[in-house]
């Protein structure tokens, strides 16, 4: 009975983190090309500095959809009483 509980809840949080994390990314996306872009407006000469940047912004966000998903995925699939 522990082991089921124990699986229940390995499962639960790993939808729980799949799920935040998938909401919140692209809430972040759009929150950095909204303050970038509305920069641009207001400085157009900081254009070639602002960019760059924030390509990488978005890149490390969307990083971290991809680690939290395989942790999700290693609390589910790496525990111990999974298999048994």
């Amino acid at each position: 009975m522990e082991r089921v509980i124990i699986i229940v809840c390995s499962v639960i949080a790993a939808v729980i983190i799949i799920l935040t994390v998938t909401l919140s990314a692209p809430k972040c996306d759009a929150k950095v090309a909204y303050t970038t872009l509305d920069a641009m407006g207001r400085k157009p000469e900081l254009k070639s500095s602002l960019l760059p940047t924030m390509l990488i912004s978005i890149g490390l966000i969307e990083s971290i959809p991809i680690i939290a998903t395989v942790i999700a995925i290693v609390l589910v699939i790496a525990n111990p009483y999974f298999g048994q």
